[in-house]
């Protein structure tokens, strides 16, 4: 069968460093950090009392108080960047065909404040059940994309995607196989994540798996750093619109880039470590290459899942040297989780936006926070480091790997006719 093209009409994002596009892309290109001290609970006694929170969100003055309390952040997040997805796209859903636009939402977790808040107030009554009944809807992950639909009645395919920190990748990798196989016409895609509450931190805190920079929470996601230890958790969204080319046209809609290809793969290795030869790293990078019909070569920038951890970032790199071999040292590698910090499920979404960024104005953001080379990591490899780069970006390649071995990388290109 003759595939379809897609293309990518509309982008939104609620995130640590920036509330919407415009303010998340400058801040990415100036190497802002969005880590501080929490705000959202006491971490007196938490191992880590920083993270990269969504700031000057009211959700409230968003979506009216009633409605916000029947949601979980999540949701409200996922809304809040879809809306300013739709805008951008300059869509008027009353003038298309709703049973042809669908809704696939990544989450790795989905609900995790609503669950916490019902079973803590559980846990200090007397064991008679008073759960409150929007504690399931609120909580269930697959939530997001059910409200998104019912905001804005598209009646297409509709479901989430549960892969971790591999989620959105996932997600939009569903969107564009349905619409390139002709199954639908568009798809409001990407993730959503709110964890940063005591269960999230202490979670992962009781894994190791967080830094415990507290002395200096704005460099602590240092990735490929020497001295990194951990990741820094983040909150937020992003919304991509995905469209049929000729359907795009059509409508005369503004075309940020073409998603050209998508890969998926599993490390069959462990729990929440990465294979350590970067194995199912590198299948996936090539299986997205090889979805897209594209050579190592065609590639220019890579926005790596890069987390800021000790065995994490190593592996990546491996697999990079293994895929491209010498064009690894003719790429720009850049991992923005070191501004955003890590939004497991919503990292996907937000990072192709800044790889479509990237593409569209010609810059590379930073991955700042490097202060000590790792002996372990090629000299040759341009990280991108503390400082943006201009480069034309024709190809670009963004990576998600999630606990499980799940892994998922997307390939964007400039539109050609």
């Amino acid at each position: 069968m003759e595939f379809k093209r897609v293309v990518v009409t509309g982008l939104g994002a609620l995130t640590p460093i920036g509330n919407s596009v415009p303010e998340y892309w400058e801040a990415l290109i100036n190497g802002v950090s969005g880590a501080a001290p929490i705000k959202s609970f006491d971490t007196s006694k938490f191992k880590t009392k920083f993270a990269c929170e969504v700031k000057g969100f009211d959700a409230d003055a968003f979506l009216g108080r009633k409605d916000a309390r029947k949601l979980d952040p999540f949701v409200q997040y996922a809304l809040y960047s879809t809306e300013e997805a739709v805008k951008d796209a300059g869509l008027d859903f009353s003038t298309l065909d709703t049973s042809r636009i669908g809704v696939i939402w990544g989450s790795g977790i989905g609900g995790l404040k609503t669950f916490l808040d019902e079973i803590t107030n559980f846990a200090k009554g007397d064991g008679t059940p008073h759960i409150n009944p929007f504690f399931i809807p609120k909580m269930i992950a697959d939530i997001a994309p059910g409200h998104i639909s019912i905001k804005y009645g598209l009646r297409g395919p509709n479901f989430t995607t549960v892969s971790a920190c591999a989620s959105s990748n996932n997600a939009l990798i569903d969107a564009f196989n349905y619409i390139r196989m002709g199954k639908a016409n568009m798809f409001v895609t990407g993730g959503s994540e709110a964890i940063i509450n005591e269960a999230g931190i202490g979670g992962f805190n009781a894994m190791h798996a967080l830094s415990t920079r507290n002395d200096d929470p704005a460099t602590a996601s240092r990735p490929f750093d020497l001295d990194r230890d951990g990741f820094v958790a983040g909150e937020g969204a992003g919304t991509l619109i995905l469209e049929e080319l000729e359907h795009a046209k059509a409508r005369g809609a503004k075309i940020y880039a073409e998603m050209v290809g998508g890969g998926m793969s599993a490390d069959a290795y462990h729990m929440t470590a990465p294979h350590p030869d970067g194995l199912g790293a590198a299948i996936v990078m090539r299986e997205a290459l090889r979805d897209a019909g594209l050579k190592p070569e065609d590639i220019d920038y890579v926005n790596v899942h890069g987390t800021s951890t000790p065995i994490g970032d190593p592996q990546e790199i491996k697999a990079i040297e293994n895929v491209f071999g010498d064009h690894a040292y003719k790429l720009n590698i850049s991992a923005t989780k070191s501004m955003t910090g890590h939004l497991l499920g919503a990292a996907g979404a937000v990072e192709a936006i800044a790889t479509i960024m990237a593409m569209n104005h010609g810059i590379i953001p930073p991955t700042i926070n490097h202060f000590t080379d790792d002996p372990a990591f090629d000299p040759r490899i341009n990280f991108t480091f503390n400082t943006a780069q201009k480069r034309e970006v024709r190809v670009a390649q963004s990576n998600g790997f999630g606990f499980g071995g799940h892994n998922a990388s997307v390939i964007f290109k400039k539109l050609e006719d």
